[in-house]
């Protein structure tokens, strides 16, 4: 909720530290989950406090994944099993809160947000990229599913009992489910009284409080290039959250196809480089990152009017930057890179 400068996309938090030793109260952790390693980082916090966060945000992110992920043994996959039967059954109450909230941003998204494509996302097999002999699905394959077009609103949620009256319904909630985490992780630091924590996963992040004396700092990736397009310095709790065609690919006949899937056509979008949103939620950032990459230069601005965002950046695919007015305020680009800038009107 989905110009020749291309804006950013692989987000990553720069603690610039003093020299080469850290700050005495500042704490690292990392965690595998999602496919990609979390770093947690806190500041001005005691060792027993951090040792007792980092043991349960080990636990919970572990459970996150067997429960949300579509390719493992958990409620998700259990609940994708018995959707095509057409009957109602008791979904596990672990996704019951995913599958609430994306009914509304899909709506908000003009279903461009779509947690309901997953047999399209299997077919294209993105999370396989490295392998070898991994290519495109057959085009008749795509048009099927495109043409029985998934949506939420095919779901049919009453209390815990779930049905569908779109066997072609199968949910990913790979555009949401890592955002609405690091909500749930960043709301337990809270509740240990910490003020001050970044939760980063693989450049998407939320950040609390502050580093010390000075903000927290994020770079913002060039997506063409590994070079820093521009930072920004948060301001108290916020999320930073970047959809890119870079992420995850793959070349097949020398062409190259990404991991961002446009519902209309069941191909991979392809007016964006990438989008960047600011949001304290970072569940809706996430999914609304996606969507406004999908819905490209033309169409972004009226779903993030309807999402209610202020901050925005989408890099088009001629590398155009067009940002609305509060983000372009908090964006310092890098000097080095010339960029052409469409500020959009205020939101």
């Amino acid at each position: 909720m989905k110009s020749s400068i291309v804006f950013l996309i692989a987000i990553a938090f720069l603690p610039l530290l003093n020299g080469c030793s850290k700050q005495p109260m500042e704490r690292h952790h990392t965690i595998l989950a999602f496919g990609t390693l979390i770093e947690v980082t806190l500041y001005n916090v005691e060792q027993q406090i951090a040792d007792q966060a980092f043991d349960e945000l080990d636990n919970n992110f572990k459970m996150f994944h067997e429960m949300w992920s579509p390719w493992q043994a958990g409620s998700l996959m259990r609940i994708n099993t018995l959707l095509p039967t057409g009957k109602r059954f008791s979904a596990g109450p672990s996704v019951i809160p995913l599958i609430q909230q994306s009914i509304k941003l899909a709506d908000d998204t003009n279903h461009l947000y779509n947690p309901a494509i997953g047999q399209l996302i299997n077919l294209w097999q993105f999370h396989k990229n490295s392998e070898p002999d991994i290519q495109p699905p057959a085009a008749e394959k795509i048009a099927s599913l495109v043409t029985q077009n998934p949506r939420m609103t095919n779901l049919h949620l009453d209390g815990v009992q779930l049905s569908s009256d779109n066997p072609a319904v199968q949910l990913n909630f790979g555009a949401f489910a890592k955002g609405y985490a690091i909500d749930l992780s960043m709301d337990y630091l809270k509740s240990l009284g910490i003020k001050n924590a970044i939760i980063n996963t693989g450049g998407d992040l939320k950040a609390i409080g502050s580093h010390g004396q000075r903000p927290w700092r994020i770079a913002i990736r060039h997506p063409r290039n590994s070079s820093v397009l521009a930072s920004i310095e948060t301001d108290g709790e916020e999320s930073v959250f970047t959809s890119g065609d870079y992420e995850r690919f793959y070349f097949y006949n020398n062409k190259r196809y990404h991991h961002i899937l446009d519902p209309r056509t069941g191909y991979p979008a392809t007016e964006s480089q990438s989008v960047t949103v600011i949001h304290n939620q970072s569940g809706l950032a996430d999914a609304a990152a996606t969507a406004l990459f999908i819905a490209g230069p033309d169409e972004w601005y009226g779903i993030a009017k309807k999402l209610g965002l202020k901050q925005v950046m989408l890099i088009d695919k001629q590398g155009k930057i067009h940002v609305t007015p509060a983000m372009k305020q908090r964006l310092i680009f890098n000097a080095k890179i010339e960029a052409t800038l469409i500020v959009s009107p205020a939101l």
